[in-house]
């Protein structure tokens, strides 16, 4: 593991110490979880952390997927 230093204003540091204490684990592992939040998962392009974000609404959108990106054929 590598140390490293960061440095937070006092409202950062607030709200993160009392994010890490409601969830019982200290600053430090607290920012590493939203370092790994923000990091594409490894293996992956950077896109694919987005992913499933938005739904069409449409269960076979997938099937028409190139209509859906660039609209309908003339």
């Amino acid at each position: 593991m590598m140390r490293t230093q960061v440095s937070l204003d006092e409202q950062e540091y607030a709200l993160a110490k009392k994010e890490a204490n409601a969830l019982g684990i200290s600053v430090a592992e607290f920012v590493r979880r939203a370092i790994r939040q923000m990091l594409p998962p490894p293996g992956r392009a950077p896109w694919m952390r987005y992913a499933g974000l938005v739904e069409s609404g449409d269960a076979r959108s997938s099937l028409s997927l190139d209509e859906i990106v660039y609209g309908s054929k003339d």
